[in-house]
């Protein structure tokens, strides 16, 4: 039952026509969708998982480019529509390195250049340099020249000039955010020497040049990234017949170790034969390549490598998360599965009885109701076939539309009608109790029906005097429709498995309103049900708990009721539980740090709840976040994998569930669409629960429309099975 409230909800729309504003509990969770999704998709693209182009064009005629650049020198100039190239010194020995900064090799080879008083010039990558610069802060610091090797590593012959330029302003906004310059140099990404230029990458140099930046290749190749071994490395860095050279060598894009170590012995040796290490610009005597920048473009690139720092911390706390939701999500169902099992093997095994002898004294049975006229006679009436002897007590919580009226009307025994104004549902439920004749209490909602064997079932552990609580069966009729039969995997694999697993472990978080059965005794001990929170249900059991109780679970009591059919209907319900839950988990606190009974449900209970019913579901988004991801930018075959994984695991708990509450397996063919459409409304929910409790807004009660689309119990005579209305049970 679902009870109005005096305070005031936000308002949800202009009835004047004006225009509708977006909810901040909807606002919020989108920014934070989309922040999520953009700091994925630029870490994506930092780390050439987005738009990286890996293709490498063959080699082809080179009839199309100028015989003096491909018999000239390795620094060639095409700036001002000319096309010169240029040699260093027979003295100079020009150290170039591509494809970084590294955080593990860039370091040692800088440490090996400064031993040896040794400048070299560093082609770095914007994504490289986006995540590490304070690597190409210490190039620049040491005198190193920096020169531009793309942003993404494509071969540009392969680009279009758009993509060039994208390649060029990226690499020298990174350079820009790095250590606030530009640079005149650029390698292009697979170069070669300048007698291997062809037809392809001819037009990309002249196109370059266009842009005011000089190429430059090389005229001696380590082939490190062959990893040829140390000697073969020195021998092939070193420059021939006594001339100056442009070396190759990379300090990324893999191991580099033998890299390093062929510097330590290539350094002294060419220093002896009297080389000189220098940058470039210095071999040339030119001006230096390095310009500073100022003003928004240097803000612009310092505001781009926060980001992409950002973008990696972020990730990197993504990444734990999803570690962590995974622990939860398999310990989870490990629990469930070891721990239901043990319940349905205690409580099952021949003779099992909860006491001496069986509980066979009358109950009270409140039903508390607030405009449930549709679906109160049928409750009513499911009451009447009951196989224990009751009183039903039905309490009109001020309703408008007759519903007081309607159960006086149909004349049944034992059954009395208290009349309040409306004051919410614990309320009419301490109102009933208050006229209760009998020490064992029912609880019901007002658009639940009973089985006949319900009330007696659900009693039955009451033969145990440390017993203070039970929570019933709570069944889903209206599985028919998609969104039912999703409701009803929910119902019978998360509430009654988990019901089964803190039963055993003796902290049950919630007694469902739609069926639950205390001792009078318990209930006027922890001060009856209270309003402080919007889970009354929650709030009550984890008093029983904090005073001593007991609270069980017993299967065979099953209560029907109509899950919600609509989306806005099913988000309203799960939104207050979410919230509710939170604020009794909140209201309870204190039971951490308390002795006894209180301590014990404390350091157990609120932190399974807390887990498995707040943390869990709210990082359980990140295992969908990184499956698109996935999907989209690959490894696809891997994700794909590891989402069926996931999936067969959740079908094989969920079967076991369904064979141990003796369901029918066919609605779990609909489970693969639950986990992609269903679940991802659930995480919204307890999103929007987060939010507003930690905005310290306020929760309304929400009043769900009853449709009666649920049959009486199966084990109702034929003649008896009626529609019933919906309502919520946990």
């Amino acid at each position: 039952m679902a009870s109005r409230s005096s305070r005031p909800g936000p308002a949800t729309g202009a009835r004047d026509g004006s225009r509708r504003r977006l909810p901040l509990r909807l606002l919020l969770p989108l920014l934070v969708l989309v922040a999520m999704t953009a700091m994925l998709m630029l870490r994506g693209y930092v780390h050439s998982e987005i738009l990286a182009d890996y293709r490498v064009a063959p080699a082809t005629a080179n009839d199309k480019v100028p015989q003096d650049i491909l018999k000239g020198g390795p620094v060639i100039d095409t700036r001002s529509g000319r096309s010169t190239s240029m040699t260093v010194p027979d003295d100079s020995v020009v150290l170039t390195f591509d494809d970084g900064p590294d955080p593990t090799w860039t370091p040692k080879v800088l440490d090996t250049l400064k031993k040896n008083n040794a400048h070299a010039v560093f082609f770095i990558t914007g994504t490289m340099a986006s995540r590490y610069p304070d690597l190409v802060r210490r190039m620049v610091d040491e005198g190193h020249e920096i020169g531009l090797h793309t942003f993404n590593h494509p071969d540009l012959s392969y680009q279009s000039t758009k993509r060039i330029d994208w390649e060029l302003s990226q690499n020298q906004l990174a350079l820009a955010g790095s250590v606030g310059i530009r640079s005149s140099l650029f390698r292009p990404p697979y170069s070669s020497k300048a007698a291997n230029m062809d037809n392809n990458s001819w037009p990309v140099t002249e196109y370059i040049g266009s842009r005011g930046y000089i190429t430059i290749v090389n005229d001696t190749d380590s082939e490190d990234w062959r990893k040829p071994g140390v000697a073969a490395i020195v021998r092939n860095s070193t420059p021939k017949a006594g001339h100056g050279g442009i070396v190759l060598m990379h300090d990324s894009g893999g191991d580099r170790h033998q890299t390093v170590q062929a510097l330590e012995q290539l350094l002294p040796q060419l220093k002896e034969k009297g080389y000189k290490f220098q940058n470039l610009t210095e071999a040339l005597h030119a001006p230096s390549a390095h310009t500073p920048v100022t003003g928004p473009e240097l803000w612009k690139g310092k505001a781009w490598v926060f980001l992409v720092d950002a973008s990696d911390n972020i990730t990197g706390v993504l990444v734990v998360g999803l570690a962590v939701i995974g622990f939860l999500v398999f310990a989870r169902f490990g629990l469930m599965l070891l721990l239901s099992g043990i319940h349905a093997r205690r409580t099952r095994r021949p003779g099992f009885r909860w006491g001496p002898l069986p509980v066979t004294e009358p109950v009270s049975v409140l039903v508390p109701a607030y405009n449930e006229a549709k679906c109160i006679e049928n409750t009513v009436r499911s009451l009447m076939r009951s196989e224990h002897p009751i009183e039903v007590i039905v309490i009109d919580d001020g309703s408008s539309d007759g519903t007081a009226r309607l159960v006086e009307g149909l004349g049944l025994p034992n059954v009395r009608v208290i009349r309040q104004l409306n004051a919410g549902k614990p309320a009419a439920l301490n109102r009933g109790l208050a006229n209760a004749r009998y020490d064992l209490i029912v609880m019901m909602d007002g658009d639940t029906v009973f089985e006949p064997a319900t009330v007696r079932e659900l009693v039955q552990p009451f033969a145990d005097p440390r017993v203070g609580a039970v929570a019933g069966n709570a069944k889903v009729g209206n599985k028919d429709t998609l969104i039912g039969a999703w409701q009803h995997i929910e119902y019978v694999m998360g509430f009654n498995l988990d019901r089964r697993m803190y039963d055993v472990l003796q902290c049950m978080p919630t007694i469902p309103g739609a069926v639950g059965a205390f001792r009078r005794s318990a209930l006027e001990r922890v001060g009856g049900m209270s309003d402080d929170t919007l889970a009354e249900d929650t709030d009550i059991t984890m008093a029983m708990h904090r005073d001593g109780w007991r609270v069980v679970y017993a299967e065979k009591a099953r209560a029907w009721t109509e899950a919600p059919e609509s989306v806005q209907q099913l988000w309203s319900q799960r939104y207050r539980w979410s919230y509710g839950t939170m604020q009794a988990i909140w209201k309870h606190r204190r039971a951490l740090v308390e002795r006894g009974p209180s301590g014990r449900f404390g350091r157990v209970g609120l932190p399974l709840v807390s887990l498995f019913m707040v943390l869990a579901p709210l990082l359980a988004p990140l295992i969908d976040v990184f499956l698109v991801y996935g999907l989209v930018f690959g490894p696809t075959d891997k994700t794909i994998l590891a989402w069926f994984g996931v999936l067969a695991i959740q079908l094989v708990c969920a079967t076991y569930a369904f064979i141990l509450d003796r369901e029918r397996l066919t609605p779990l063919i609909s489970l693969p669409l639950q986990q992609i459409l269903y679940r991802q409304l659930m995480y919204v929910v307890l999103l929007q629960s987060w939010i507003t409790a930690l905005t310290g807004g306020r929760l309304r009660w929400q009043k769900l429309r009853r449709k009666g689309g649920v049959s009486a119990p199966p084990t109702a005579p034929t003649g008896h099975r009626q529609a019933v209305g919906g309502g919520s049970a946990r």
